[in-house]
């Protein structure tokens, strides 16, 4: 029975993410987003980044609360390499890590994990030191921070084909496309032109930080969804009735190259 829910649960992801694939012009991410009863909100994040990554995050969270929807903002911090390799998630938060997690073929790593409503109520953003020379230039590091944590917002590709739409949610390496532009603003504002009946975020004050739920150990990655060229996406039941959701973006070298003949 539990492998039979299990098998359920993500094929329901699976049959959702199809449908969002056939939406990138909107590039939503299927529509994910956190439930909230005001028309804008405050969004915790815990900066779990080695100073080296500091300016990057605070960039990237300045340039996405620049949304008429909702302010991003670091609240505590814990930057111990236990927490760093563990990146905790954290209900009703945004954990943002970095650590060498090895050579395992991804660059950065954005988890959500969704309520039985649908709903975003964790999400944590990873960079993997381990591919550090991917990392040598500012443009790269500002566009994969930036990009992870657009992610944990319900953000999906405005392109997956290596062109450039000028913002971080597309996948080149052109200097333009380090930062969210005017579209990602108004897909936020369609994905967060409603209100909902609770809040999924926490709206606890930053010194209550240390009496939520952690969850232990990392999140499951469950079964690949879906191969892109730079992307994939995996999906794993968490046991409360939710899914866990992983958008994975692909080291140099790991990209699925022969998917190119078929676009």
């Amino acid at each position: 029975m539990k492998i039979r829910r299990l098998g359920l649960a993500v094929a329901t992801a699976a049959a959702a993410l199809t449908f969002s694939i056939s939406a990138f012009a909107a590039h939503t991410w299927n529509n994910y987003h956190w439930a909230r009863t005001t028309s804008s909100f405050t969004l915790q994040v815990i900066d779990s980044n080695t100073p080296d990554w500091d300016d990057e995050l605070s960039l990237a969270l300045s340039q996405w609360s620049q949304s008429t929807k909702l302010d991003m903002r670091v609240t505590s911090m814990d930057d111990t390499s236990r927490t760093r390799k563990r990146c905790p998630a954290v209900v009703g938060k945004v954990r943002s890590c970095n650590a060498a997690y090895g050579r395992n073929g991804w660059l950065g790593l954005a988890s959500i994990n969704l309520d039985s409503n649908g709903h975003i109520k964790q999400g944590t953003s990873k960079m993997n030191d381990s591919y550090s020379s991917s990392f040598a230039s500012q443009d790269e590091r500002r566009h994969v921070m930036c990009q992870e944590l657009g992610h944990t917002l319900g953000l999906g590709h405005t392109s997956e084909d290596g062109s450039t739409q000028n913002t971080c949610m597309d996948y080149s390496q052109s200097p333009t496309s380090t930062a969210p532009n005017q579209h990602d603003y108004d897909q936020l504002v369609a994905q967060y032109g409603h209100t909902d009946s609770y809040n999924s975020y926490s709206t606890a004050a930053a010194a209550l930080t240390s009496r939520q739920v952690t969850m232990a150990g990392n999140a499951p990655m469950g079964q690949r969804i879906r191969k892109g060229i730079f992307d994939e996406t995996w999906a794993a039941p968490d046991g409360q009735g939710g899914v866990w959701v992983h958008h994975v973006l692909l080291a140099p070298g790991f990209e699925h190259t022969e998917l190119l003949g078929s676009r």
